[in-house]
């Protein structure tokens, strides 16, 4: 758990890799490594997606955090676990995947769209939050909850983000984000994931050095 907090401090962008099938999640994660990504994210309503977590767990070497996401029962926190995932998160609140993700000594990202589930989430044990969807709730949502969360826990904006206003984000207190289809779609050609890759990267770090 410390690892991947660690991790997310310093590369704080996680790449969500929807339909990611597990014969080309190797070669996209190489890409993405390649261009500054140490957080990746395989949901489970993806294709065989603990084989996925399996090889890339078995593939990566150095700080690199593998997420399971889209994670709703314990039972699959136990699964995504004895894959190799060392990050769960999820588009809900549910305190029994919290308490179990802790117990398993795992890093927890539950979603949140409100402060009371917010704060229903870390009383769970919750270790960062996920602010989803994201695009809908705005930055105002993150300058507000800002100022009544503890200092010091992470929120990362998670729906809709994009090159476009992942500066936006930033400037208004999100930690890290979550990119999706903004940066991968199943089938899309290594280039392209690449160019993304590499834009988004660049996007948030010119951000930060404003900071």
């Amino acid at each position: 758990m410390k690892a991947v907090a660690a991790i997310l401090q310093v590369y704080p962008l996680i790449a969500i890799l929807r339909g990611v099938v597990p014969h080309e999640v190797l070669g996209v994660a190489d890409v993405l490594l390649a261009a500054g990504f140490r957080a990746i994210e395989v949901p489970l309503n993806s294709p065989q997606p603990f084989l996925s977590i399996e090889r890339l767990a078995n593939h990566v070497t150095g700080d690199v955090a593998i997420g399971a996401g889209t994670v709703l029962t314990p039972d699959q926190v136990h699964a995504a676990a004895a894959a190799g995932s060392g990050l769960i998160l999820a588009p809900n609140c549910n305190a029994d995947v919290i308490r179990r993700t802790v117990e398993r000594g795992l890093y927890s990202m539950p979603g949140v769209a409100t402060p009371t589930e917010a704060f229903a989430a870390l009383d769970a044990g919750a270790h960062a939050l996920k602010l989803f969807p994201a695009d809908v709730l705005g930055t105002a949502s993150v300058k507000a909850w800002r100022a009544v969360l503890p200092t010091g826990v992470g929120l990362f904006a998670v729906g809709g983000i994009g090159a476009d206003n992942l500066p936006s984000f930033r400037d208004a207190g999100a930690q890290g984000a979550g990119l999706g289809s903004s940066l991968y779609e199943p089938g899309i050609p290594l280039d392209e994931l690449s160019a993304r890759a590499q834009r988004l990267v660049a996007a948030w770090a010119e951000t930060a050095a404003k900071v």
